[in-house]
């Protein structure tokens, strides 16, 4: 079952063949994806749902004519598994195969191109091989800077998942260094996981995640304890921690089209005094957290009325200062300024937008921007002392800069001197060795033509 030779057969046969000589992979083993190996594995390892998955593949029909094949780009395909973003029969197949691993699968229509086919390559209603080779995979990245990664043991019910304030219940076990410190059921509110001793990361991956599903958890210390750690689970500082999750059941949160102004208005007292009370705890990005379901609430909301417009102003403004400053805490200077930007837009003379901005300015190294927010500043309080202090740091930085930017000047054109004076140098000496020569081959020349002459 390795060459054309031996797929030039008709459906039945081939069919009839790989079942003798492999394996039903599908769920139901209605002998849909037939597997035979070819070369076994590397570690016994095997992909997770959800996986980045990087394979090989070469695609033939039945008569052995081949129709794809990843080889003669010269480039592997990558695709997450067990996602429905490819094939039936690739979810299927790779999930079953290891590391290393090289397969044949034979593949029934409907678990590969259906009644349709494919125009020009594929006739409708065929069945199809693919060879394949798992060349490497690894955990779904869940954030940006890869500090959460998830692998789904087994794959969660339905199409919806968990929202900012819905209800969870889990089973959670969380490990450090191969020790088992935590094990619990346990029901908690998505975005305030933190109240029960759960870290940011599993917080994070709520949303991505289905009833019934049961996931392991990868988390960077900036996701798991931080650099405090977690004295009552004896984990130090700056740990990568290990959970696994079961989401056993949860309620989603209204959605903000679900809810009426005066209810948006009145939970965003009670998220804001959260967000607070996260803030003076040290816990910025929870804080965060709670911040932004305030401006998802009402960013586009107008009000109907003086009093609803003046409190979704004062709500959008206070937030947003509030994002900026856990966004310092955080040092994430783009978010401040950008926070800040949407405060000035509001109150075009806030102090603290503008001093905030201006901080963020100053630690992204943008002195002359920071010192125009700062000077913005003491023209709306001029008994701002801070204000004083950082443009005189500001001041001092730019004069700083300037004569580092001299020196370097400096040290360029010594060296550009230097260099052209060594070419100089190097340029006369080579002259007048040249006219050294010519010199001695006129000497030379002389006294031939002298002992030429008769005495």
């Amino acid at each position: 079952m390795t060459t054309d030779q031996d797929l030039a057969m008709d459906g039945p046969s081939a069919t009839a063949e790989f079942a003798a000589k492999g394996i039903d992979v599908t769920p139901s083993k209605d002998q849909g994806v037939i597997k035979v190996v070819k070369r076994q594995g590397k570690d016994g390892e095997q992909p997770m749902i959800g996986d980045r998955v990087t394979v090989h593949y070469t695609g033939k029909l039945l008569t052995g004519k081949t129709f794809d094949c990843s080889r003669d780009r010269k480039e592997p395909f990558c695709f997450n598994v067990g996602k429905g973003q490819v094939l039936k029969a690739w979810d299927i197949g790779v999930l079953s195969m290891q590391r290393g691993e090289v397969s044949t699968f034979i593949c029934k229509p409907e678990y590969a191109y259906g009644s349709a086919g494919n125009p020009e390559r594929i006739p409708p209603s065929s069945s199809v091989v693919f060879e394949m080779e798992l060349l490497g995979f690894e955990g779904e990245i869940l954030t940006d800077d890869s500090g959460i990664i998830r692998r789904i043991k087994i794959k969660g019910d339905g199409y919806t998942n968990p929202n900012d304030g819905a209800s969870v219940d889990v089973h959670l076990e969380g490990s450090c260094g191969g020790r088992l410190f935590d094990c619990r059921d346990v029901s908690f509110i998505v975005g305030e996981a933190e109240d029960k001793g759960i870290p940011l990361g599993v917080d994070r991956a709520m949303d991505k995640m289905q009833r019934g599903e049961c996931c392991i958890l990868y988390l960077k210390p900036k996701y798991g304890f931080g650099s405090e750690g977690k004295s009552e689970y004896k984990i130090g500082a700056d740990k990568d921690l290990v959970y696994e999750i079961t989401l056993k059941d949860f309620q989603r949160a209204n959605e903000s089209w679900e809810m009426d102004l005066k209810e948006k208005l009145y939970l965003a007292a009670g998220v804001k005094n959260k967000g607070n009370q996260y803030f003076k705890a040290g816990r910025y990005n929870q804080a965060v957290i709670q911040y932004q379901r305030i401006i998802f609430w009402l960013e586009m909301e107008c009000g109907t009325g003086m009093e609803q417009q003046r409190s979704i102003q004062d709500y959008m403004l206070t937030t947003h200062l509030n994002l900026a400053l856990c966004y310092l805490r955080i040092k994430d200077f783009s978010q401040v300024v950008d926070n800040c930007n949407k405060a000035i837009e509001l109150d075009g003379s806030n102090e603290k937008a503008l001093y905030r901005r201006g901080e963020a300015r100053l630690l992204r190294n943008e002195f002359s921007l920071g010192m125009a927010d700062f000077q913005q500043v003491l023209k709306v309080n001029p008994s701002n002392r801070a204000a004083h202090v950082q443009i005189s740091i500001c001041q001092s930085k730019i004069k700083e800069h300037h004569e580092q930017d001299k020196k370097i000047y400096a040290n360029m054109f010594q060296k550009f001197a230097e260099r052209d004076a060594k070419t100089g140098k190097t340029k006369r000496s080579r002259d007048e060795s040249l006219r050294s020569s010519m010199n001695g081959e006129v000497c030379m020349k002389r006294r031939r033509r002298s002992q030429d002459c008769p005495s």
